[in-house]
Parts: structure tokens; C-alpha cells; sequence
């Protein structure tokens, strides 16, 4: 039973990998059918350059202010003591399909080069209504690369009636953590297999959930979604994180999570190991009749910290883990338009290297977080920023997913240093236009090799050794 089970792992894994190759090669034709004012990007990015100015790293400080722990603790008091990681991942019931089982419209958002060589796709009940973030991995969360014993992808997904990715304008009052709530909505919705509610019943106004997706799952990938809040006053209710979530970071127990223009916050701070369970189904969010309610979904991650932006600073749109530093690091990239006629930031904060219970970043005694390295780049829109140095590297290199050419279109790939720029080339035409069909998150997973990311209803993954060898 054993072999017969081993084969036919095998005969469905080669299955998978023809489907994938065969989409890249459809995708690559139809790459060369782009016309040449969209195809051609004029010099490329160029190289990075240094901001080694004490005004220049000045703007990039956050400063962290931790929610007090008597409102955590109340709000844990009220809702029940948070859920075991192994419940939460065993109540998983959601499944993610192999791309060899997903529609061509939907790998239609894969990468024309380099190729995924893993790819599944979320069912429309479970994304109805939502729009794709930000990835990251638990990697970071332990030494092993596992959250409970287990390989997990955390994705970021915000609601649709709620505000764009990259406007950030954020409708609900009391956008710190400390800031009263604003409205709840009401009215019925039914749960899903992962515990949110189905159709419309699962948006609305500034919603953001995480989806942490079990890899190590038997079969196909399972899911189960918690609801992102903010704890108000004083830890006896909670509101929606009101904005969208572009970029994530995963970090021990804690994820880092960007915020839109309209908060106060520039990112807020989850702790993984405090999800809590919601009672009462419905479209409400926070305390209702009867119990809690999270808009139709079983769990609730609430904020225990925030950083707020230097006044006039640039705030974090893209966001990832860099684990090749000493000590380790998040790297973030502001997103500019193509129009905005001024450089993109890119920039480094380090990492606490003990217990950071008001957040990892490294901060001094007033709570300040300076950058550790800053630079800026001609990359314009981008959505997903990953550093990385290889073993027995001199320096570093930087990767971005970038918006390139005409809107609605593809994105480019690249990777940058203080030297120069390469860019991920495809098709008989070398279009640069080969990445997913938009520019989002970017998450490596160093026990694996493998750079994570997701476009439409596309979770995939490619080695990074791939990306490298695509480069031009």
C-alpha cells in the first residue's frame, strides 16, 4: 500500500508539473503578442542608492505603542482563554485545489517565468468578495520553520467593499489602538467550511482577515481564516482592522502587518498565540447579544501593538522577513506611482533578539525604531520586496515585484544591488512583463527555498534558485 501510495504521489506530481509548464508556455506565446510601446521598459531600474543622510533615515522611524496589557487580558477574560494552535489548524476546513484541478483563468494569474512549481487555487465561495494581500510563511516562527509543528502560509486578504490596496484611506474612526470603534454591521450570514460566512455575507466596510493555510496537511492544503482586529475601549470590545494589508511579516509569535494611509498606525502587531474564538455567528463585528461575533469567521486575532509612521514618512506598503542579517530583519518598500516623478524607498529595521512583547522591531527606551540600512530605486508600484544574501555572499541582494507597462498587465520581477539591475525576461520578444498578473507579496521560506507569493486566486511557490537563473 506503501509504493502504491508513493507512485501515485509521484504520477500526480508530474501531472501537476506538466500543467504548470504548460500554462508558462501558453502564458510566454501570449506574452509575445503584447504590443511593443507595453512590452519595452526603457533602461530598467538601475542600481540602488545609498541614503546615508541623518534627514533622509530620520523619516523612516516608527515609534511602537504597545495596547495596554489590562485591555488584552480583559478581552481574553470575556472571550475565553486563546485556542491552541492544533485546534486552530485541526479545525481547518477549508481546501485549497492543485493547480491541475484550478481553471485556466485562474493559473492565468501564474507567473510566465520563472515558473510556480507549486500552485493551488482557493475556491470562489471562499474569496467571494475579497481581494488578495499579502503572504508570509512561519518560516520565522521557530527554529524549524513550523507554527505548531506544522509548514503554514499566512494570507492576507482585505475586503472589496472596503477600501483599495494602494489608496489606504481607511473609513472607520479610531484608527489607533486605542481609538473607539466604529460601526458594527448586523443581520445573518452562514458559515463556510472555514468559518467565515459565504457571498456578500462575507464583507465589509475595511475588513482585513489572515488565512493560514496548513501545507503539511494530508491531501490538499487546508485553511481556516481569523478576522484581524483592534482592541477599543479599554479591551471590552473590538473593532475591524480598518485597512488593507499589502504587506506581512512573520516573526516567533508575532506578524507585522501593513496599514493604509488613513491610520494612524503605519503597522500594527499580532500575536499568533493569542487566537480567540467567536461565538456568535452574523455580519457584526465585536460584542453583540449573546457573545462575540467576527463577521461570520470562527477566530479573531486582536492587535496587541502598533508603530506610527514620522510625520510626513513614508509608510511601509510592502513588507518581508530577512533572516540572512545579523540579527535577523524585516525589510519594507514604499509603493510610488509610476507618475509620482520621485524615487521609491526601500529600507531595514532589525529585529529584537529576545522576548518583544510590544513588538519585534528593535527599538530604544522611548520606543523609536530607526532603519538600519535605507536605499532608494526607479522601481515604481511595487507590491513585494524580499532581501536575501547567500551563503559566503559579500552583499546582499534585493528583490522587488514591480508594476510594469500598461495597467491591468503584467508585473515585472527583478532583483537590484548597489551595482545594478537584472530583470526577469520571457518570451521571443524579452518582454519584461513576466511576472503574476499584478505585483504582490513576496515571501521567502528558507528551509525550502522557496519564495511564496499569490496573484487573483493563485497561492503558488518556485525556488529562488529559479528567480536567479531567470534573471537578465
Amino acid at each position: 500500500m506503501k509504493h502504491r501510495g508513493r507512485h501515485r504521489r509521484r504520477r500526480q506530481g508530474r501531472a501537476l508539473r506538466a500543467v504548470l509548464a504548460g500554462t508558462a508556455l501558453s502564458l510566454t506565446a501570449a506574452a509575445t503578442l503584447i504590443s511593443a510601446s507595453q512590452a519595452q521598459v526603457a533602461d530598467g531600474p538601475g542600481a540602488l542608492r545609498a541614503l546615508d543622510s541623518p534627514a533622509a533615515r530620520g523619516e523612516l522611524r516608527l515609534t511602537g505603542h504597545r495596547v495596554p496589557a489590562a485591555w488584552l487580558d480583559r478581552l481574553s477574560s470575556a472571550m475565553g482563554r486563546p485556542a491552541a494552535v492544533d485546534a486552530v489548524l485541526g479545525s481547518a476546513g477549508g481546501e485549497l485545489r492543485d493547480a491541475a484541478d484550478c481553471g485556466a483563468g485562474e493559473r492565468a494569474a501564474l507567473p510566465v517565468a520563472p515558473a510556480a512549481t507549486r500552485a493551488y487555487c482557493w475556491d470562489e465561495a471562499d474569496v467571494r468578495g475579497w481581494r488578495p494581500g499579502a503572504v508570509t510563511t512561519s518560516a520565522g516562527a521557530g527554529e524549524d520553520g513550523r507554527w505548531g509543528g506544522r509548514r503554514v502560509i499566512a494570507s492576507a486578504w482585505t475586503s472589496e467593499a472596503g477600501d483599495g490596496a494602494d489608496d489606504g484611506r481607511a473609513p472607520a474612526p479610531g484608527t489607533g489602538p486605542d481609538g473607539a470603534g466604529g460601526e458594527n454591521g448586523d443581520g445573518e450570514g452562514t458559515r463556510r467550511a472555514d468559518g467565515g460566512g459565504t457571498g456578500a455575507a462575507a464583507t465589509g466596510p475595511g475588513l482585513a482577515r489572515v488565512a493560514f493555510v496548513d501545507t503539511d496537511a494530508p491531501g490538499r492544503p487546508r485553511h481556516v481564516s481569523a478576522l484581524l482586529v483592534v482592541p477599543v475601549d479599554g479591551g471590552r470590545d473590538y473593532r475591524g482592522l480598518a485597512s488593507p494589508v499589502s504587506g506581512m511579516a512573520w516573526y516567533r509569535d508575532k506578524l507585522l502587518v501593513t496599514a493604509g494611509a488613513g491610520d494612524r498606525a503605519a503597522l500594527y502587531v499580532y500575536d499568533v498565540d493569542r487566537l480567540l474564538r467567536a461565538d456568535v455567528g452574523g455580519d457584526a463585528v465585536g460584542r453583540v447579544p449573546g457573545g462575540w461575533s467576527a463577521h461570520g469567521y470562527r477566530y479573531v486575532l486582536p492587535a496587541v501593538a502598533a508603530y506610527r509612521p514620522a510625520a510626513d514618512g513614508p509608510r511601509p506598503a510592502a513588507l518581508s522577513l530577512d533572516r540572512t542579517t545579523t540579527p535577523d530583519s524585516v525589510v519594507a518598500a514604499e509603493r510610488v506611482s509610476a507618475d509620482a516623478a520621485r524615487p521609491t524607498r526601500l529600507w531595514r529595521y532589525a529585529l529584537r533578539e529576545g522576548p518583544a512583547p510590544a513588538g519585534p522591531l528593535a527599538a530604544d527606551r522611548a520606543g523609536h525604531v530607526d532603519a538600519v540600512e535605507a536605499y532608494e530605486t526607479r522601481a515604481t508600484g511595487i507590491g513585494g520586496v524580499l532581501a536575501h544574501r547567500a551563503a559566503g555572499a559579500g552583499r546582499g541582494a534585493w528583490y522587488l515585484s514591480h508594476a510594469a507597462g500598461a495597467p491591468g498587465g503584467r508585473a515585472a520581477l527583478g532583483r537590484q544591488n548597489g551595482e545594478g539591475a537584472e530583470v526577469v525576461e520571457c518570451g521571443a520578444d524579452r518582454s519584461r512583463h513576466c511576472w503574476s498578473a499584478d505585483a504582490r507579496s513576496l515571501a521567502y521560506r528558507e528551509d525550502t527555498g522557496e519564495v511564496w507569493s499569490q496573484s487573483g486566486r493563485m497561492l503558488f511557490a518556485l525556488p529562488l534558485s529559479s528567480l536567479d537563473a531567470s534573471l537578465h
